[in-house]
């Protein structure tokens, strides 16, 4: 079932939203854009549900479930499916086997969720640049795509929920142009294993990772929840992507450069700022840049 809305905006923008379940999660666009046709945004949810036909993990005739159960062989998927396959192998070495659609689940079925949603998403967002659009927002389920503003110099803000309290944000990402994706317990609970013990990690509630593409983003992010705390270093270590977690002691840690996308005024329900660069929280890494605030429990 689609639902879709047109609104006024300010400043000469409009405002489309349009929200769909496809994937087993709430697909959303908030379109800003006056001149952008129909046909785009029809094209970019009807993309998103063939990538959901093919490779969803739930369809039992999808061709992941069918690669998965050996009724399919790699060299007889669509292209799409082997450029899938590919780019998860590639990150399963950049992520020193933390990302692995063959392990990160408790019951080891290929699931190479964790790249597709993201890949999915950035997919449909070109179609809607190739029509002209400028200033959207996607909302891939939890994972953002936010290109130009949301209103003319305003950039997007976008909030991290909370992972045990619903109606609460942990903290607001201020941004222009930037993916961000989550991984974390949520309503799936220990969802996420870390592939070299075959357990979910210990030590955390939440990992959200910003950068420029949401399918890195979004395996940058499974790999980091699976690590545990130590995540966060090997964060620190990739080249233009950033992110925070919230710990099990509910303390929110973040690498430095994720503080150029915090916003100023953070209406999250979050305690007083401590800067801890000096002196890490305990579940992190001795000397492992972060700066920390605790979250108020309620």
């Amino acid at each position: 079932m689609a639902t879709s809305s047109t609104l006024s905006g300010s400043g000469g923008l409009s405002r489309r939203i349009r929200v769909e379940q496809i994937m087993g999660t709430a697909m959303s666009l908030d379109l800003r854009d006056r001149s952008i046709a129909p046909a785009a945004v029809d094209a970019a949810f009807d993309h998103l549900r063939d990538i959901d036909m093919r490779f969803s993990t739930w369809k039992t005739e999808s061709e992941i479930s069918r690669l998965g159960r050996g009724e399919l062989s790699a060299e007889k998927c669509s292209p799409d499916v082997r450029v899938v396959l590919e780019q998860c192998e590639r990150l399963r070495a950049v992520t020193h086997g933390f990302f692995d659609i063959r392990g990160h689940r408790p019951d080891g079925r290929l699931d190479p969720s964790g790249f597709v949603k993201g890949w999915a998403a950035e997919s449909a967002a070109g179609i809607l640049a190739a029509a002209g659009a400028r200033n959207f927002c996607l909302n891939a389920g939890g994972d953002v795509i936010a290109r130009g503003e949301s209103e003319p110099g305003r950039p997007w803000r976008i909030g991290v929920r909370h992972p045990e309290l619903p109606d609460r944000l942990a903290t607001v990402i201020e941004a222009r142009d930037v993916a961000v994706a989550t991984s974390g317990g949520y309503e799936r609970g220990d969802h996420i294993i870390d592939p070299h013990t075959g357990r979910p990690p210990s030590g955390l509630l939440s990992v959200t990772v910003v950068g420029p593409d949401l399918s890195e983003a979004d395996a940058y992010a499974t790999a980091a929840f699976a690590m545990g705390p130590g995540g966060l270093t090997w964060l620190d270590s990739l080249g233009g992507y950033d992110g925070c977690m919230i710990t099990a002691e509910r303390r929110l840690v973040w690498t430095p450069g994720f503080a150029r996308f915090k916003a100023d005024s953070d209406p999250s329900d979050i305690g007083r700022a401590m800067d801890l660069r000096a002196r890490i929280a305990p579940c992190m890494r001795r000397n492992a840049p972060a700066v920390t605030e605790c979250l108020r429990q309620r």
